[in-house]
């Protein structure tokens, strides 16, 4: 009887989890990059660039990539498998504002299947310095919210757009 209790408490504290525990998420960082607005987002809108910078690009040297549309425009997809460190998916872009944001869909295939928006917007600092912030969200569903209680979202993704994005600093930077 004493073990029903405890099953049923447990029970009832994880569907009160997954009701209470939030379920949106926002994760973003910005770097500034000593280069125009223009040249910036241009580099940006190309997916195929996102290897020469991307952290996870270099967590699996071999990934598989297929591309598929006109690279740099709206409905452009790249397509990834990769080792366990970066599963697979795919980017599609879903958006694009001239010199101010690209929009993205990502869809993770493996380890699990889920769907994010992603970001990348620039903004004009001078003539020759640009802000670039580098941003995800999206929805967790339950049980799945109640799960990130066990996952820091944030310090992880996090410090990977962080070092995302100082790897794309050194790569428009360099002459």
């Amino acid at each position: 009887m004493i073990f029903l209790y405890i099953f049923f408490g447990i029970l009832i504290l994880f569907v009160l989890a997954a009701v209470l525990v939030p379920k949106q998420y926002d994760i973003q960082r910005s770097i500034s990059i000593n280069r125009p607005i223009s040249e910036v987002f241009t580099y940006l809108t190309y997916l195929k660039n996102q290897d020469q910078w991307s952290p996870w690009s270099k967590r699996d040297p071999n990934m598989e990539k297929e591309f598929h549309g006109t690279d740099g425009t709206v409905g452009a997809v790249s397509h990834w498998k990769g080792n366990k460190k970066v599963g697979e998916g795919e980017q599609e872009i879903k958006g694009i504002i001239e010199n101010e944001r690209i929009d993205s869909e990502l869809r993770f295939l493996k380890p699990f299947k889920s769907t994010s928006d992603a970001y990348l917007l620039t903004r004009k600092l001078s003539p020759n310095e640009t802000e670039v912030i580098w941003g995800f969200s999206g929805t967790h569903k339950p049980p799945m919210n109640v799960m990130m209680l066990f996952f820091n979202m944030e310090k992880s993704v996090g410090a990977d757009f962080e070092e995302g994005l100082r790897d794309l600093k050194q790569q428009l930077e360099t002459p």
